[in-house]
């Protein structure tokens, strides 16, 4: 079966989050307010008024079978393309992990540490142009912007096979995370304002953490062979790793410039009216209707206690996803396998991990549900890691292979942490601003990362694995914190007065706030 087919929209009903769709509980003060202002109700908007973005009237809006045709068509536009885009940057961020095992390390005379920092480093220039490289997304235009950045990064990801020592490694890691510090927030972004909130789980799992999988398993079957040109035209594996994986990069970002939309209302493979059937069903699940930069949303991204809850959920699992992927093929060769088998012995941890991604991205999505999918993955990634440290050495190499799989399985699903912040967040500069700052403490995560494998603990890497089992375990406490708060605040508007409901309806830019507005958990 497609996967296209798997994907949830029978079971999507494309009414916002209002009080409609979550009707007071009968007998409540809030339905008796309710029904006493049903006469006094404005009559269902016009034509014109749904244009606007003001839709209430549910029958202008396309039947489900019409809407399942239209995301179908969308999908395959924009979903295969963002998902290569990930890839080659997943790819290209974690080649250097390959690069280690082919002989990077001891052909520049770098010291454990120095890599280390050359993992780390990445990261702390991603932090830094992450939120101005989203702010140029929204100014400049999601196609030109990624057409831009990817060009840099590729370039440079060739350029560093030319390096002669560390600390040239280092200067191209640093960047290299500036060039790809925009991509995140805008493959983001690009899948909010396409997708209604309740599909948006899966996609955003095919998307990145799915791709993400492939890459890391493609890296490894492709670092296997490349390794075997070592010595080819005088240079050695590493060196063709980097110029190898660099070359789709370069060629895909001069598709994106051409062929990649921006938005709904400006595509060119949606007619007119499709246009307009996609835009209504985007602000219908939404009540927010701003469509241009807002200030006042920036200030309210900053004060919002969900971007930090949701930014400290994925600082942690992006630490171990991070700190993961990195050292993979160092933590294969400490198991007892040889460098040229670790760079394949890393391809099936990936591949489960994309199955694994896959299944729960589906049900996330079917039964509209993520802080207990995230709390029940984050809870098997803790087991892989308590294995890993705790197995002894009188345990065959087999066995702590297993527990690096299931480790895999704990850590790569997290991207519906992803789609979570997403569906939770109205507004498009206020989206755009908490994805930015919800992707630079992710790649805090990365920097951290970078520094629990070290060379003095070496070759089980016991303490690297205690930390991250006890990452993986607060962020369990983290999710379901954050499911219980935004389940009082759906409750909290469930049970506004009439007097109450018309208050917080005061105002502009409301965003999330907006009391129609539903989190969902």
């Amino acid at each position: 079966m497609l996967v296209w087919q798997l994907w949830p929209m029978q079971h999507l009903s494309f009414r916002p989050f209002t009080r409609h769709y979550y009707p007071p509980a009968p007998g409540s003060k809030h339905q008796m307010d309710h029904n006493s202002d049903t006469q006094q109700r404005p009559p269902p908007p016009n034509l014109s008024e749904v244009k606007s973005g003001h839709v209430e009237d549910e029958s202008l809006l396309p039947d489900r079978k019409e809407a399942r045709r239209l995301f179908f068509k969308i999908d395959l536009r924009i979903i295969p393309f963002i998902a290569l885009l990930y890839i080659c940057s997943f790819l290209d961020r974690v080649n250097i992990a390959n690069a280690k095992v082919a002989g990077l390390v001891e052909d520049l005379g770098m010291s454990d540490d120095m890599y280390n920092w050359a993992v780390s480093i990445f990261f702390i220039s991603y932090v830094i142009a992450d939120v101005p490289s989203n702010l140029m997304l929204k100014f400049v235009g999601p196609r030109r912007w990624i057409a831009a950045i990817m060009i840099t990064w590729g370039t440079i990801t060739a350029a560093m096979a030319a390096v002669k020592n560390g600390s040239g490694l280092l200067a191209a890691r640093f960047f290299l995370g500036l060039a790809e510090a925009g991509l995140y927030p805008a493959v983001v972004y690009l899948l909010s304002v396409w997708y209604p909130r309740k599909v948006q789980g899966l996609r955003t799992a095919l998307a990145t953490s799915s791709a993400s999988n492939l890459a890391g398993a493609f890296g490894g079957v492709l670092a296997y062979g490349i390794m075997h040109m070592d010595g080819l035209q005088g240079l050695h594996g590493w060196q063709w790793i980097f110029i190898i994986e660099a070359i789709p990069t370069l060629v895909i970002a001069i598709c994106v410039y051409f062929l990649l939309p921006d938005y709904p209302e400006t595509c060119k493979f949606l007619t007119p009216d499709e246009q307009e059937k996609v835009t209504r069903l985007i602000e219908h699940d939404s009540p927010s209707r701003e469509k241009h930069f807002s200030w006042k949303q920036v200030r309210m991204a900053f004060t919002d206690w969900k971007m930090y809850a949701f930014g400290s959920i994925y600082l942690l699992s992006a630490t171990c996803m991070y700190a993961y992927a990195m050292f993979l093929p160092t933590i294969v060769v400490g198991m007892g396998y040889s460098s040229l088998s670790a760079q394949l012995m890393s391809a099936p941890p990936y591949g489960v991990g994309f199955v694994l991604t896959v299944i729960t991205a589906y049900t996330s999505d079917r039964f509209l549900e993520r802080g207990f999918h995230l709390t029940a993955i984050s809870l098997v990634g803790m087991i892989g890691y308590i294995l890993l440290a705790t197995l002894g050495e009188d345990v065959p190499v087999v066995g702590h292979y297993i527990a690096a799989i299931i480790v895999g399985c704990g850590i790569f699903p997290l991207s519906i942490n992803t789609a979570w912040m997403n569906n939770n967040q109205g507004g498009r500069t206020k989206r755009a601003v908490v994805i930015a700052v919800f992707t630079m403490m992710a790649n805090l995560g990365g920097v951290i990362g970078g520094q629990l494998y070290r060379a003095d603990d070496a070759p089980r890497y016991i303490r690297g694995h205690t930390i991250c089992a006890v990452f993986m375990g607060v962020t369990c406490l983290l999710i379901l914190g954050t499911k219980w708060g935004l389940y009082r605040e759906n409750k909290r508007r469930d049970a506004m007065t009439h007097e109450e409901y018309m208050a917080a309806c005061q105002g502009t830019d409301l965003c999330d706030n907006h009391p129609d507005y539903r989190y969902i958990l």
